[in-house]
This record gives C-alpha cells, sequence and structure tokens, in this order.
C-alpha cells in the first residue's frame, strides 16, 4: 500500500500522508506527495488541495536516518517549491505535532489550519543542525523575524494558539484537521482567486526595527552555552531581511551541509538516539507493563525532597510530603511556594495555577501517612543506618505492591532492600538537585527488583518530565561514580600545583557550566566532608577549607569569597594559602600544571571509570554513560557526553595518557581499565560496541 494517496471531496483534493508513526519525510513520503500533486492538478475538477496525515500527527520531521547517505530526488525543497507554484490553493491540516521538515512542508502551501491542540516548531537547532527547506526564509516571512529567530534558535515546540496569534495558522479548526480544512478550502475558493505564497509576501521582513531585532538575536544568543548551530540559524534568518529567497535558500543549504557535517551535530545526533535507546532495559519487554501510580509520597521536605515533591506535583500526581516535624514541614512547604511563585514570574503562570499545583501536596508528619501511596520516594540524609530504619517502618506501614524507591546518590540499594520483606519492589530513584529542575534521574536496579517495578520508575520518571536511566547498583552507580575520580583529581591538582580559579577556568572552557570548585560551593562543601567521614576518607585540602568554617556559597566563602548576597566566585588569598600549606604538610613541592594536562586530568580518569562501569554491566551501553552526563553533570551538548567524545580525541591517546599519569603519581587506579585498553589496541572506539544489548 502506498504511504500517499488522494481523495476528492467536491473541487477539494486530500493529499493524505500514511506513514506512521510519525508520517516523516523519508524519500516515499516526498515522491509520494509530488505524485499525487502531480495527478490532483491535472484534474480540472481541483480548485483546492489539502494536505493531510493520518494517524496522531501531522508530519513530525525529516526522516533522520537518512542523513549522510546520497540524496534521493525529490528532495524536500522540490516538494515544497511545487506545493507554492500550485495554481491552486494549498491548505496543510495541522494536528499533533509540526516540526521541522514537516512545519517546512506546511510553509511551502498557501494557508495553514490547525486544531486546537497542535503543536508546531522547528527543533533542528537541537541536532546541530539548522531547518534545511526554507524554514529560516518562510517563517519569517509568515510571524515576522524577531518571533522567528525565536523559534528556531530555541527549538522549541509552540502552541496553536501562538501560530494563530503570530499569522502562521490561519485558521483553528474546531474539529478534526481533515474535515476542517476541507471546510476551510470550500469557504476560500468561493471568495478570492489570489492566493500569495510565502515567497512573494514581504509584508513582515521589510521595515522591520533592526534595534529590536539585534535586541532579540543578542538574548536568544546568549543562552546558548557555546553551540555552533543556534548562531548559524540567527544568520540564515539574518538573510530574511534582505536577501532574495532563492539566494538566501541556497546559503541556507550551504549552511545546513556544513553543520550536518560538523563534529557538534554528529554529538548532537549521537545524543538524540541514544536518549532513545535507554527505554531499552534488558529483562524488561514490551510484555512487562508499570503499575498504575495515581498517587506518590515523598519522605523529606529538604531541598531534594521539597524538588522531589514539586516534580510529581507539577505532572499533576497528587504527593504527601512527609517529615519528622512541623517545623521542617512548614519550612519546606514554604520553600516550595516561594520555587513555584518565582516561576510563575518567569512563565506567566497565574497565581490560581500556582495554588493549584499546591493544592496536590498534601503535608503530614509521621511515616504512616505513607500507607495509601502507590509509590513512596525517599529523600532522608544519605546515611545507611537511617536509611535502613526508613525502609523497615515503610515496609510495616505501606500497601502491598507500592513502589518503595530511595533517593540514595551512592549508598547500596540492595542493603537497603535487604530490610524489608519485599526487596523486588524496592528501587533506586536517585534524583538531581534542583530535583524540580534537572533532568536526569538515574533509576538503581537492586538484584532483587522485579521487572515491573523497573517498568514502573522509568513511566513515572517520563510522566513527571524527566529522563530516566537504568543503571546498575555500586558505590554511586553511573554519575557519581565517575564524578568521584574528577573530585579525586580535582584535589590532587590542587596539591601538586593549581588553583582553583585556573581548574575551573579549563573546564569552562572545555564546555561545562561550572567548574568543579565553583560547583562545590554551589552545593555546600560540608555535604561532601560529611560523605567522606561517614566513609574514613579524608580530602587534605578540602577539609581543611571546611575546618576553617568554609562551606561554600552559604558561608559566603568556600573555594572562592563570595559578597553578600552574590554568587560571583572571587579569588580568595586565604584559600591559596591554605592550598599552598597543605602542599608543604604533605612534602609536595609545587609546579605549574599546564592547562592540556589539567583538561586531561578532569576528563579521561572519568572515562576509564565509565570503561569499567561498561565491563561490570552498570551501564548496558556507553551512551547510557553519555546521557547520564548530559542531563545531569552539565557535560557539554556539543561534545556528545564522555564516551562519545571519548573517540572523537581516540581511545589509544587516553590510554596513553592515563598510564603516564599512574606513573607519575603511583596510583594504579589511573592504568587504562581493561576494556579501554582492548578498545584501544585495536584501534576502535566505544561506539563499536553493541548498540543494545537487549
Amino acid at each position: 500500500m502506498s504511504v500517499v494517496t488522494s481523495e476528492r471531496h467536491g473541487a477539494v483534493a486530500v493529499i493524505v500522508i500514511n506513514s506512521p508513526p510519525v508520517n516523516a519525510l523519508s524519500h516515499a513520503v516526498r515522491s509520494g506527495i509530488a505524485e499525487q500533486l502531480a495527478k490532483v492538478l491535472a484534474d480540472r475538477e481541483t480548485k483546492a488541495v489539502v494536505l493531510h496525515c493520518e494517524g496522531r500527527t501531522f508530519v513530525a520531521g525529516a526522516d533522520i536516518t537518512e542523513f549522510g547517505k546520497p540524496p534521493q530526488s525529490p528532495g524536500l525543497s522540490d516538494v515544497i517549491a511545487a506545493l507554492e507554484k500550485s495554481p491552486v490553493p494549498t491548505i496543510a491540516a495541522l494536528h499533533g505535532t509540526t516540526l521541522g521538515g514537516g512545519l517546512e512542508l506546511a510553509l511551502g502551501c498557501h494557508y495553514r489550519v490547525a486544531t486546537a491542540d497542535a503543536k508546531w516548531g522547528l527543533p533542528e537547532v537541537k541536532l546541530g543542525l539548522l531547518p534545511g527547506a526554507g524554514g529560516t526564509q518562510r517563517l519569517p516571512r509568515a510571524i515576522g523575524p524577531i518571533a522567528a529567530l525565536k523559534v528556531i534558535v530555541s527549538g522549541a515546540h509552540m502552541p496553536a494558539s501562538l501560530g494563530l496569534k503570530e499569522g502562521l495558522i490561519a485558521e483553528i479548526v474546531p474539529r478534526d484537521a481533515k474535515s476542517g480544512a476541507i471546510d476551510f478550502a470550500e469557504r476560500l475558493i468561493t471568495k478570492t482567486a489570489n492566493h500569495p505564497s510565502l515567497r512573494d509576501d514581504l509584508r513582515k521582513v521589510t521595515g522591520v526595527d533592526m534595534a529590536a531585532y539585534q535586541a532579540a538575536r543578542a538574548e536568544v544568543l546568549s543562552k546558548t552555552r557555546g553551540l555552533e548551530a543556534p548562531v548559524v540559524c540567527a544568520e540564515a534568518v539574518d538573510l530574511s531581511l534582505n536577501t532574495p529567497l532563492d539566494a538566501a535558500l541556497k546559503k541556507e543549504r550551504e549552511f545546513f551541509m556544513r553543520l550536518v557535517a560538523g563534529d557538534q551535530s554528529k554529538a548532537q545526533r549521537h545524543l538524540f538516539f541514544a536518549e532513545r535507546e535507554i527505554a531499552r532495559v534488558p529483562g524488561v519487554g514490551p510484555d512487562v507493563k508499570p503499575k498504575k501510580i495515581t498517587s506518590a509520597a515523598i519522605l523529606g521536605a529538604g531541598t531534594m525532597g521539597g524538588g522531589i515533591a514539586m516534580s510529581f506535583a507539577s505532572a499533576g500526581i497528587p504527593v504527601t510530603l512527609i517529615e519528622q516535624s512541623k517545623e521542617n514541614l512548614d519550612r519546606g512547604l514554604a520553600i516550595i511556594r516561594k520555587n513555584y511563585e518565582a516561576s510563575a514570574r518567569r512563565t506567566g503562570m497565574s497565581a490560581e495555577q500556582v495554588d493549584a499545583i499546591m493544592a496536590r501536596i498534601t503535608p503530614k508528619v509521621g511515616l504512616e501517612h505513607a500507607k495509601d501511596a502507590d509509590i513512596v520516594v525517599e529523600a532522608v540524609f544519605e546515611e545507611m543506618g537511617l536509611k535502613k530504619t526508613v525502609f523497615t517502618t515503610l515496609d510495616a506501614v505501606c500497601k502491598p505492591g507500592a513502589v518503595l524507591a530511595s533517593n540514595t546518590s551512592y549508598l547500596s540499594i540492595d542493603q537497603i532492600a535487604a530490610v524489608t520483606k519485599r526487596p523486588g519492589d524496592v528501587v533506586g530513584m536517585h534524583f538531581f538537585s534542583p530535583a524540580n529542575v534537572m533532568k536526569l534521574l538515574e533509576i538503581v536496579r537492586g538484584k532483587e527488583t522485579k521487572p515491573e517495578i523497573l517498568a514502573t520508575a522509568m513511566a513515572v520518571g517520563k510522566a513527571i518530565n524527566k529522563v530516566p536511566v537504568v543503571v546498575g547498583n555500586c558505590d554511586g552507580f553511573v554519575g557519581n561514580r565517575m564524578l568521584s575520580q574528577r573530585s579525586k583529581q580535582s584535589e590532587a591538582l590542587l596539591r601538586e600545583g593549581a588553583l582553583p580559579h585556573e581548574v575551573d577556568a579549563v573546564v569552562t572552557k572545555f564546555g561545562f557550566p561550572m567548574g568543579p570548585f565553583a560547583m562545590g560551593d554551589l552545593a555546600g562543601l560540608d555535604v561532601g566532608m560529611r560523605s567522606r567521614k561517614d566513609r574514613g576518607v579524608r580530602a587534605e585540602i578540602a577539609d581543611s577549607i571546611c575546618e576553617a568554617g568554609r562551606f561554600g556559597q552559604k558561608t559566603n566563602k568556600g573555594y572562592y569569597r563570595y559578597e553578600p548576597g552574590s554568587r560571583t566566585p572571587q579569588r580568595d588569598p586565604e584559600v591559596e594559602h591554605i592550598i599552598i600549606q597543605a602542599s608543604k604538610t604533605l612534602g609536595i613541592t609545587r609546579r605549574p600544571i599546564s592547562d592540556d594536562e589539567i583538561l586531561g586530568r578532569m576528563i579521561y580518569p572519568m572515562i576509564n571509570e565509565g570503561a569499567r562501569i561498561l565491563e561490570e554491566g552498570i551501564a548496558v551501553r556507553p551512551s547510557d554513560i553519555d546521557i547520564v552526563w548530559i542531563n545531569g553533570y552539565g557535560f557539554p551538548i556539543g561534545k556528545g557526553g564522555p564516551m562519545h567524545w571519548a573517540d572523537s580525541v581516540g581511545l589509544a591517546k587516553i590510554a596513553a595518557a592515563l598510564k603516564d599519569y599512574a606513573k607519575a603519581s603511583g596510583d594504579a587506579t589511573l592504568e587504562p581499565a581493561p576494556l579501554l585498553a582492548k578498545l584501544a589496541g585495536e584501534g576502535k572506539g566505544f561506539a563499536s560496541l553493541a548498540q543494545s544489548k537487549v
């Protein structure tokens, strides 16, 4: 059966695309549209053409699997040109998500109508690309260059109502998109014979307030964190203001081809597929169904517990927020409300909406109030004895079948589960702070965790707008286990001759939003000190700084000093004295350390630990590790995650550097992991490993 057909409704011909699941613009779809359009236009009875998609959505983008392959005619630009040149009006019937090439296809039509719940956008920037079939030129003609710039550079999905307001959409149809578009077409052909295409409509790109445009341009690009594609997108939109369309389209295509061949786009496309691959979990097949979750209990109203409660409440899931005292509960609720009110000021959410979300959070004192919850997430202090006590109580009070989850960031899920009579219902759900903002959710699989509990945790993660990654049980799991290697090297670099601002400068230049020492000040240095004491470990410099009463931003001094009310780190001679004195105490002669060495020691040991994690089966795929680090630790998106970036550097180079570090420091843990050494010796990368072990 053809993926594109046509049918007649009086004088209106309807071209129907039916290529599930998202009607992507494959060669079959493109050629089918071209053939059917030629066919219906050859019929003199055709007075208008509607472009409609079956299923849950209009065309939701290009066929990304065709990237990097030889192009097949007709290209999308050819199909758009044919729609644009049609002697009778063409109408795109939008529903679901009209994205990327789908929106560019719709922009080739003379008109667009949409259902009220339809979304639209040009998300190519998230793949390190720009719209390559006229989107950067026709969208400014449809909605104006400032609005188009914001849509294209953000890559966000926009509501139909905004499209109607800005002029992209001619009408919101009251029924289904197909019948609404046919009705629109029938009214249209009785009213006018003039149907200008966006190619010829220059009203919104003429006489533009350039000061306002440049201000908007600067604002949107200020948020792009060193990525190339947003800048190139803006340059392409610039062309819409002063360049004839055909010349601008040619330049747009040149931009696209340059980006698609670049390292950043390759990295971002890697992440696109990696995020879809994480749903494939060994032992959790399509026959394993998640439990229905209609209520949650969160234990702890501190920073983490409050953020987790917000994640559930914002997703519409009623939450019982439990603390051990009313004082702690009231303090936590006040912070949650303050956070929502701050968010409302940024997003335009009304006070009524804030009140409605807050109403989903029921405060209670005492663990017995978790008894009716479908899922319980424990977010108490990171201390094994306390967590065991909590789970012993939960085992006694919670209903049978409830999911019992711990937000532990380091501790063994198996040890926690062992104190219950239902270890199969226990799972780790490691949120990242602030939990209401950060996307990553490490789902920790214990040796007894049942498949349906894993499936439920993953489904809950998606429902509360997180990126859930299933990992195995070990100290620190994936993210923190790798981070511990960076922390170890951070301390060592300070001992040997570096200063905090030097290390942080190298790490931020690489692309992280913050360096390790500024990040430590933000998180609170006392947290790490307590964890080290619990494990019987001392870090001479870090602990000396804490012992001097320097806990980070909360005390206005940590590795840096902070002016009251400011989060801007400033060098502090007192800290540098502590560091130099610690080197003397340890008998270390300080030396200059190059930026290249700092970068290698910050990143290579983490990659080495990632290789061990893969060897042990803690992570299923190298790309799972990349998703963890991109979404939880600020690894630069344009580098695709640590394992993808390692391949671009070359594993042989990394292995050689690690051997040098191990020899210089006498630290055998820096020797290349067996998997890393094996791949390096074979001239392979992590990408050579099976993409899925499911």
